[in-house]
């Protein structure tokens, strides 16, 4: 080969390598593939998209690295991964995916993290993913650039290109972190995306989306209008609330509008029966069965980081003076829920057998008791009916909800530093349901009313 003909093949080749560059082709998302700035910051997106960017805005997405209780969690995994090997990336590979592609992360402090990075789950890292390697631990493959990657084949835009792609419509798109297995053991940490693949809603085809990117809650619906200002008329857009059950942090972060659709989202989840008598003698065996049902989420309550969450029955029976002659499921002084009663969450254990929250340490399943979609469970309580009871008797249940105990986050932050709201997601009988820092609608100890009337929410 001349010499001349060399040099055209190498300069070819070098021009060919600039152009593949600057178009930012399609490539997993591992440390250091990618930098912060070929991504664009989210207020650049309302400027056409000013509703998308203001649903998303004070969603648990865009606060999923600013969130406080994950940033403790998170440093103390930077210790033991640190000690142990584990991988620095683990957690922030869904929680600031920016900062991990682009090798901002580690140190886990955030002090590395550009601007951009600390937006979260943003959109321009949503609608920069052309596909996914797999479910869960967050495999997303990436193209940053002018090429936004949405569900739209008509879509325009003046400011960039537009390519549709099957995958925004279904439920694997979310599976990319809403599973979570252990870094090291493979273990199941959490496995939302499972609990509604083997649902009745995937075999109906309700996807993840119906429910979560709609003002539907517990299933789909319409949202006229435009996806973007200069767009046309839409019979539905998809919402970007991405609300889940999290009413806690919310709540904390000052995002009202998050808090409120949250504690909607928990209060249509589920429904209570309750079967007992409404008279006994003295000294008679009273025999209460409860039956709670998860009529309204995909998945199994609770989900998520489920060895934090928990969901319990509190439940009360008066007699005829308004007297209390039972009661389980109260919380003490402390939060702590009264040990006779089921808390439905997941368990783990550590190498030694112990039950641990932080999942770095999980080897093993303890035990999981959540109440899959759709389905039932019944607890039943009993009590000796007292000699100087009256009749009629009168029973209340209520099904509570916590995104995490009470006195973890005690030991996190300082006994008073937060108090996590219990949130009622059920009662029978049915009435108006409502939430409490840290204190059971049932357990506030406010007087009785009415005679056969029942405690009332402490405000």
């Amino acid at each position: 080969m001349k010499s001349t003909e060399l040099l055209i093949l190498i300069t070819t080749i070098f021009f060919a390598g600039l152009v593949c560059a600057s178009t930012g082709a399609a490539e997993p998302g591992g440390s250091g593939n990618f930098t912060s700035d070929q991504f664009s910051k989210s207020g650049i997106c309302s400027n056409c998209h000013g509703s998308s960017f203001g649903e998303w805005d004070g969603s648990m997405h865009s606060n999923a690295d600013s969130d406080f209780f994950y940033q403790a969690m998170l440093q103390e995994y930077g210790v033991a991964a640190e000690a142990q090997g584990l991988s620095p990336e683990f957690c922030s590979r869904c929680h600031t995916p920016i900062g991990v592609v682009s090798a901002e992360i580690p140190p886990l402090d955030g002090s590395q993290l550009s601007e951009v990075s600390k937006e979260g789950v943003q959109c321009d890292f949503c609608h920069s993913v052309v596909e996914s390697e797999g479910i869960g631990n967050a495999p997303y493959v990436l193209e940053p650039g002018d090429v936004k990657w949405g569900n739209r084949a008509d879509a325009e835009s003046p400011s960039h290109e537009i390519e549709a792609h099957e995958f925004y419509n279904e439920s694997g798109y979310c599976g990319m972190c809403h599973n979570i297995y252990h870094p090291v053991n493979n273990l199941t940490l959490a496995a939302t995306y499972t609990e509604w693949e083997e649902s009745p809603y995937a075999e109906e085809g309700v996807n993840c989306q119906a429910c979560h990117m709609t003002p539907g809650i517990v299933g789909f619906e319409e949202n006229p209008g435009k996806a973007a200002s200069t767009g046309p008329e839409r019979e539905h857009v998809y919402t970007h609330n991405f609300v889940g059950a999290n009413a806690f942090i919310t709540g904390i972060m000052g995002e009202g509008r998050h808090e409120k659709r949250a504690i909607e989202y928990l209060q249509h989840a589920a429904e209570l029966e309750v079967t007992a008598p409404d008279s006994a003698e003295p000294g008679e065996n009273v025999e209460m069965e409860v039956e709670i049902t998860n009529t309204g989420a995909g998945h199994k309550i609770p989900t998520g980081v489920t060895e934090e969450r928990e969901i319990w029955l509190e439940l009360i029976a008066l007699d005829g003076e308004g007297k209390e002659i039972y009661h389980s499921g109260e919380l003490d002084e402390k939060g702590i829920i009264d040990p006779r009663a089921t808390v439905y969450h997941t368990v783990f254990a550590d190498s030694e057998g112990n039950p641990t929250v932080k999942v770095w340490e999980a080897e093993s399943i303890l035990s999981d008791n959540r109440i899959s979609p759709k389905e039932s469970v019944v607890e039943k309580h009993s009590f000796i009916m007292p000699e100087n009871a009256s009749n009629p008797i009168s029973t209340k249940a209520v099904l509570h909800y916590r995104s995490a105990a009470q006195e973890h986050i005690d030991e996190l932050f300082g006994e008073g530093a937060y108090s996590v709201p219990v949130i009622d997601m059920a009662a029978y009988p049915d009435e108006e349901k409502s939430s409490t820092p840290g204190l059971g609608m049932i357990g506030t100890g406010i007087a009785l009313i009415l005679g056969s009337a029942f405690r009332k929410l402490k405000r």
